[in-house]
């Protein structure tokens, strides 16, 4: 395969999250997904809330923050489901998937290890945040929402929403690499710098 034919997935998942210490034995689970795979300049878009496994309660604390309701959850996809979705993508390893941050991939290779399922990745990963990091010599690791504001921009939708965040992460990325290629960029040479004249001008006045 070419660099063309590579399918870079933006992807978020939002995760549910206790009251206080929560339940004995708890852990994040998925229960929104939201991302954007783009292959060959066709771009495909999906988004589905995600039923709990173990912990099928939302907390009130997750109800709250993410806006979300026990019904919504209640209707999505399951987790066998979301996999096998994330599998289709991957194409046999040929595949970048880029984040916001490093828990997706860990939260989502958790949810895998208990519900006794393949991780669906076999290819490339990147944290864009820790990119970003680097590429602007920031101390601290900087928020989606804020990296997009810095460079003048609005996030798409609202924040906590997967989808709308995988959508900003997939702007965010498309930024940083036109700013790379414009560093990386450099001027072509004049025939004035390939060719010593000085020489030539001395020639000129014997």
């Amino acid at each position: 395969m070419t660099g063309a034919d590579q399918t870079i997935i933006f992807l978020d998942f939002e995760f549910s999250m206790p009251d206080g210490r929560g339940p004995k034995g708890f852990y994040p689970e998925i229960i929104e997904v939201g991302l954007v795979a783009v292959r060959n300049g066709e771009k495909e878009q999906f988004s589905s809330y995600v039923k709990p496994k173990k912990f099928k309660r939302l907390s009130r604390r997750c109800k709250s923050f993410l806006n979300i309701s026990q019904e919504q959850v209640d209707s999505g996809i399951s987790v066998h489901s979301l996999v096998k979705k994330l599998a289709e993508l991957n194409h046999d390893g040929f595949c970048k998937v880029v984040t916001w941050g490093n828990m997706d991939m860990k939260v989502l290779r958790q949810n895998c290890e208990k519900a006794g399922l393949i991780f669906p990745f076999t290819g490339e990963f990147v944290d864009l945040s820790m990119e970003y990091k680097r590429f602007f010599g920031d101390r601290n690791q900087t928020g989606l929402w804020k990296a997009v504001q810095e460079y003048g921009k609005d996030g798409t939708g609202k924040h906590h929403k997967a989808l709308d965040d995988a959508m900003t992460t997939y702007h965010i990325y498309q930024l940083v690499e036109k700013d790379k290629r414009y560093l990386n960029k450099s001027e072509p040479t004049t025939i004035g710098d390939r060719v010593d004249f000085s020489a030539l001008r001395q020639f000129l006045v014997q």
